[in-house]
């Protein structure tokens, strides 16, 4: 986003006595109570088409995608898509996928099954590697007649995407002993924590929290942390502080009200993301996205578990909520923020009456069923 316009953005988001239009407003709301965070601003052009590349995955993937293709047509979004397949048993990621990516900037993924052990390397990673997608992002937050265990639970989590544990660096030194390395790089410590404190200047968010593990691994995690301080000195209005990431597993499940936007290195995100998923209200109900300068690729937030569940699969009771609410950051991506909230206002809808919820949710209703009612509260 231009650097001229984060003045405009930050007056508007900050000033909640404004007048805003009413597509920002709950019905028989004031300004007062605004439904979300100003973060994009509607552009010329913003009813052109966009291509999108759409991968179904593995499993439960197809389900979901579909899922996502019925709403965006029922509700006339301005995307249509390019459908491929990839699959997490392949050796490679096919290049016209790749290719497909370049093109249309914006990509839309159901799970990829990776298999564990072996030679076969995880797909997503290579997706992640080769478009450069340094930032995943996941929003962990309560849904309104969703029980779960905490209130007010309203997380960010950004995590460095490229190097960590995850650079796949392994060998075998001698018969029985592996040797795998953690890179860790001032560029991409950088990058990420510029990204999250970005993030969190333009949506109006009060603080940052970096989570490492520098009492033990104290050069590649202290490389880290030295670049989050740098970087937060430049944005003294979020507050910024640090966490060990065994405390901070430990203060998400007891306190996780406390924790604004997170920024992790590579293995601790996933970590942190997935257990703020399951106080929230599980992963079948957590967006997400994979940022680069370039591109981005959607899909379900937090780790993909049950991409090939079987029981699921039959039944066909994949929760596509998660998905969909993917599928609204997407459209916010594109500059259509109508859209996106039409779309995050009907799934929010269809959770906050209870009738329509998948077996993960408490409910028996199929995927089908869901994506219906979405499609009947959609205005």
């Amino acid at each position: 986003m231009a650097r001229r316009s984060i003045p405009l953005l930050k007056n508007l988001v900050g000033n909640h006595n404004t007048d805003l239009p009413l597509c920002f407003l709950k019905s028989g709301t004031s300004s007062a109570n605004v439904l979300r965070s100003i973060t994009y601003m509607p552009r010329p052009g913003d009813g052109t088409p966009r291509a999108v590349t759409l991968i179904p995955g593995d499993g439960i993937g197809p389900l979901v995608t579909d899922s996502v293709d019925k709403v965006m047509a029922a509700m006339h979004a301005p995307v249509y898509f390019e459908k491929f397949d990839a699959h997490g048993d392949m050796n490679t990621v096919p290049p016209e996928v790749i290719d497909s990516i370049r093109r249309n900037k914006v990509c839309l993924k159901g799970g990829l099954k990776t298999p564990v052990g072996g030679g076969v390397s995880s797909l997503n990673m290579q997706l992640r590697k080769e478009l450069d997608l340094f930032a995943s992002l996941v929003n962990c937050f309560n849904l309104k007649g969703l029980q779960t265990k905490h209130d007010n639970v309203d997380i960010v989590v950004i995590r460095e995407n490229t190097e960590g544990e995850y650079a796949g660096l392994e060998h075998e030194v001698v018969p029985g002993v592996v040797e795998s390395l953690k890179v860790i790089t001032k560029f991409c410590s950088e990058r990420i924590a510029k990204y999250a404190f970005e993030y969190a200047y333009l949506n109006n968010r009060k603080k940052v929290t970096a989570v490492h593990k520098a009492n033990i691994m104290k050069l590649a995690d202290g490389l880290f942390l030295e670049s989050c301080q740098e970087v937060a000195k430049k944005y003294p209005g979020i507050e910024y502080n640090e966490i060990i990431v065994d405390n901070c597993c430990m203060q998400l499940v007891s306190k996780p009200e406390q924790f604004d936007v997170m920024v992790t290195p590579n293995l601790y995100g996933n970590l942190v993301a997935n257990a703020a998923a399951g106080i929230a209200g599980g992963t079948g109900v957590m967006p997400g996205g994979n940022v680069g300068v370039d591109h981005a690729i959607f899909e379900q937030g937090a780790s993909a578990g049950n991409v090939g569940d079987e029981e699921i699969l039959e039944n066909k009771h994949a929760n596509p909520v998660a998905l969909l609410l993917s599928s609204a950051m997407m459209l916010r991506h594109l500059q259509f923020p109508s859209f996106a909230d039409r779309l995050e206002i009907a799934v929010k809808n269809v959770i906050e009456e209870g009738k329509y919820r998948t077996k993960d949710l408490g409910g028996n209703s199929t995927t089908e069923e869901v994506t219906l009612a979405v499609i009947s509260a959609l205005r």
